[in-house]
């Protein structure tokens, strides 16, 4: 036999205030809510429209909303002349009130990453490669520091940025996070010491503890870098490698002067410490902000090494990143790169060269698109939780939130039944460090951060935060 809800029953359950407006949607997220955490199973038959809104003391016209919410979004299957059923949506489908909003493949809106969906130009891009491609099969098919066409683009552009530079100084890889770890192979021995930001990109944690490093980590404060800090660590700790990422820091967003870039840059060449520069944000600035020249512009004894990527700019599907650095180093690392995957795929190498030639258009329609994504996010955030604190920032792809307590691993696991993945704070940094902290990415469309901040703001009201979370499955990015 069939189980059922009658409208008494899933009245009292859905426990909705009687202020809440709209009124339809609180409802509806109240329903989604209970089958995500399972307090109602899926399969089970909803009352009939009337039934409930007369249990609630609500019009009818209020309880079909909320139903036709459900349906849409997947939570809800009716047929004709046979009620409705609760049900989970496909991954694919996971609170699509509209075709903008798609979820990750656990079924969870996806803002523990801060990958953006493709540009406009990716299919023009894709079209050029295939067209290309066939010019290539009378060759070996790869070259291990990157096919000609794009090592000059990318060296143009770092000219165009400030910084005068060949292509036999740039190599391509297969993403940033290979050319970080390249270089932390090159520069690093075990048990030497690596300084990192902290907070900072968590997979460079990761690195250096592959490497067997010990990490130094250096706070960033409020208000961005404190070159004393930097300065006085270096000193004390004599780092082999330095990991920055001084343009719309991930996390923080912090973007860093010419004249930190300068004392930076300086204190590594005193304390003879590599630095490698992670650019990988550069070119995402959304507000008017002033002209900062790539860090390697201050460097006067070929000590910064500069890492880039596609994946944020145009998608994180591209997994196309390369290093600048002098000629010979490049040499270097592409010999210890022959071990691990000879060349990047000569394919993605197209396109991304393509996508070079517009790369100005590009970053206007970032600078819309991801200014859109920001207005709604802080928007969201300050109606629904305005005890959180962070600072918007001028470009790059998320806001660093400061939470009103210690509570960010179970806050992510509350979300997570909410059908929302987060990334906690303690995920950028070290020995469990940043729990009050939660970075909240703006790189989704806007109905998607408005759905999540929605989301959040249950699981803050609904949630039990008495246990830590366990090890998140899924990295941030």
């Amino acid at each position: 036999m069939d189980r059922y809800l009658s409208g008494h029953q899933l009245a009292r359950l859905v426990a909705i205030d009687p202020g809440a407006r709209p009124y339809y949607r609180a409802l509806a997220g109240a329903v989604r809510s209970l089958i995500l955490d399972g307090r109602l199973p899926v399969r089970v038959r909803v009352p009939a429209e009337r039934h409930l809104a007369d249990a609630l003391g609500v019009s009818r016209t209020t309880v079909t909303a909320a139903y036709d919410r459900l349906r849409e979004q997947g939570y809800l299957e009716s047929r004709q002349g046979a009620g409705s059923w609760t049900a989970l949506p496909d991954p694919g489908a996971l609170g699509t009130e509209n075709p903008w909003i798609a979820a990750g493949d656990d079924g969870l809106l996806p803002l523990h990453c801060a990958a953006p969906h493709a540009t406009a130009g990716l299919p023009e891009a894709i079209a050029y490669a295939s067209e290309h491609y066939p010019r290539y099969g009378l060759g070996m098919g790869y070259d291990p520091v990157g096919i000609g066409p794009l090592r000059e683009a990318i060296a143009a552009r770092y000219t165009a940025r400030g910084l005068a530079t060949l292509p036999e100084q740039i190599l391509v890889t297969t993403g940033a996070q290979q050319a970080i770890h390249l270089v932390i192979m090159m520069v690093l021995a075990p048990g030497d010491a690596m300084m990192i930001e902290s907070p900072t990109y968590p997979h460079a944690i990761d690195l250096a503890r592959m490497r067997g490093a010990r990490i130094v980590p250096v706070g960033i404060p409020e208000e961005g870098w404190d070159l004393d800090l930097f300065a006085s660590a270096m000193r004390q700790s004599a780092p082999r490698l330095t990991y920055v990422i001084p343009d719309f820091q991930n996390p923080t967003g912090h973007l860093m002067d010419d004249a930190a870039r300068a004392g930076l840059v300086g204190a590594a060449r005193r304390n003879d410490t590599t630095l490698v520069v992670d650019e990988t944000w550069c070119e995402l600035a959304i507000d008017e902000v002033p002209r900062t020249a790539p860090l390697g512009a201050f460097d006067t004894d070929n000590r910064v090494i500069s890492v880039g990527s596609a994946s944020k700019l145009w998608w994180g599907g591209l997994r196309i990143g390369w290093i600048r650095a002098t000629a010979a180093t490049v040499r270097r690392l592409a010999v210890l790169r022959a071990a691990v995957d000879i060349a990047s795929p000569l394919f993605e190498q197209l396109v991304v060269t393509r996508l070079f030639e517009r790369i100005e258009e590009t970053r206007a329609e970032r600078r819309r698109s991801l200014g859109a994504s920001r207005q709604a996010l802080v928007a969201a955030l300050r109606e629904r939780v305005p005890e959180w604190s962070f600072t918007v920032p001028q470009g790059g792809g998320s806001l660093w939130v400061r939470l009103d307590g210690p509570a960010a691993g179970p806050l992510a696991d509350a979300a997570a039944c909410h059908g929302v993945r987060l990334a906690p704070g303690t995920w950028f940094g070290v020995d469990g460090t940043l729990e009050s902290r939660l970075r909240l990415p703006f790189t989704q469309p806007p109905q998607v951060v408005e759905e999540a901040v929605e989301r959040i703001a249950e699981a803050r009201t609904r949630g039990s935060y008495g246990a830590r979370p366990a090890e998140p499955l899924t990295p941030a990015l």
